[in-house]
C-alpha cells in the first residue's frame, strides 16, 4: 500500500507542478508581486495530494514568531515539504537557492520572475557579496527569505553542518532570523522513493534578534534548531514507532554521540 501510494503522490506532485507552472505562465506579463498567488496555491495542491494520497499530514506552529517586514527564516532541509509547505503563511517569500535551478526549463523561469537569489556555491566570496546585495534589497521590500543553513538536505538525525552564508547575513542584513525546526525527514526522507504515513511538523520559534556576536548567534541558531528538532524527531517515534526512518535516525545519534565522546581524548 505505501509502494502505491508514494508512486500516485510522486507522479500526481511533479504532473501538478508542471501543469500549475503552464496554466500561471500568463504572471510573467505582470509585475511580479501579481503573481505570487502562484506560490501559496502550488503549496495548498501539494499539501493536499500529500494528505489524501500519501497520507502524510503537514502541521505548522509557531506562526505569530514571525515578524511584521523584512526577516529571514532559517529552516532545517530534510525533504522537499519545507520548500512549499510553509509558503502559505511567508510575505512575498524568496529562497536562497543554487544557481543551477535558473538554468531548469520553465522552473528557473519562475525563480528568475519572482526574484529568488540564487548562489554560484563555485565563487565563494564573490557569491556571498552577491548573495548580501541581492538579499539586502529583499528586506528593504519587507520580504521573508528562506534559507537552509546546512546548505543541502540532511537525513533525519545526522550531524549538523551549518554554513557560514547564514552568519554573513545576520551580521550584513540588520534583521531578525527566525529559526525553524522540522520532522520532514522522518515521513518524506532524502533520496527515498517512499513516503510514510504520519505528521511532518514544523515549528516556527522566537526569532533570534540583529546584534549578537556572529559565533554567538551561530550556537544559539543550531542549538535552538537541533534541539526542537530533536524533540519532534521524539515526538514522530512516539507516534509511528515502526518507521524505518526513525530507527536509522536513531542509529545516526547514537553514531554521533560516540564520536563527540572520542574527540576530547583524540586532540
Amino acid at each position: 500500500m505505501i509502494y502505491a501510494r508514494s508512486l500516485l503522490f510522486n507522479f500526481l506532485f511533479y504532473l501538478t507542478t508542471f501543469v500549475l507552472m503552464i496554466v500561471a505562465s500568463p504572471v510573467f506579463l505582470l509585475p511580479r508581486r501579481w503573481g505570487v498567488w502562484v506560490l501559496p496555491v502550488w503549496s495548498h495542491i501539494e499539501v493536499f495530494l500529500l494528505r489524501w494520497v500519501a497520507g502524510v499530514r503537514s502541521e505548522v506552529t509557531g506562526w505569530e514568531n514571525i515578524p511584521k517586514g523584512g526577516c529571514i527564516i532559517a529552516s532545517k532541509h530534510q525533504s522537499a515539504w519545507e520548500t512549499f509547505a510553509l509558503l502559505p503563511g511567508l510575505h512575498d517569500p524568496t529562497f536562497i537557492l543554487k544557481r543551477e535551478l535558473r538554468y531548469v526549463p520553465i522552473f528557473g523561469w519562475y525563480t528568475a520572475k519572482f526574484r529568488q537569489i540564487p548562489v554560484d556555491r563555485g565563487k565563494r566570496t564573490l557569491a556571498l557579496a552577491a548573495m548580501t546585495e541581492k538579499a539586502r534589497e529583499a528586506i528593504a521590500e519587507d520580504r521573508n527569505i528562506i534559507i537552509f543553513p546546512e546548505g543541502t538536505r540532511r537525513p533525519a538525525g545526522a550531524e549538523p553542518k551549518y554554513k557560514f552564508g547564514i552568519a554573513h547575513l545576520y551580521k550584513n542584513l540588520d534583521c531578525p532570523v527566525i529559526p525553524v525546526a522540522i520532522n520532514s525527514g522522518v515521513y518524506w526522507p532524502r533520496r527515498r522513493f517512499f513516503r510514510f504515513p504520519g505528521t511532518i511538523k514544523a515549528e516556527i520559534l522566537p526569532a533570534i534578534e540583529p546584534g549578537l556576536p556572529m559565533e554567538v548567534f551561530m550556537e544559539q541558531l543550531q542549538v535552538r534548531i537541533e534541539n526542537a528538532s530533536n524533540r519532534l524527531l521524539d515526538e514522530a517515534a512516539k507516534e509511528t514507532p515502526d518507521n524505518i526512518i526513525i530507527k536509522e535516525a536513531r542509529q545516526r545519534q547514537r553514531a554521533n554521540a560516540v564520536a563527540r565522546s572520542r574527540q576530547p581524548a583524540e586532540s
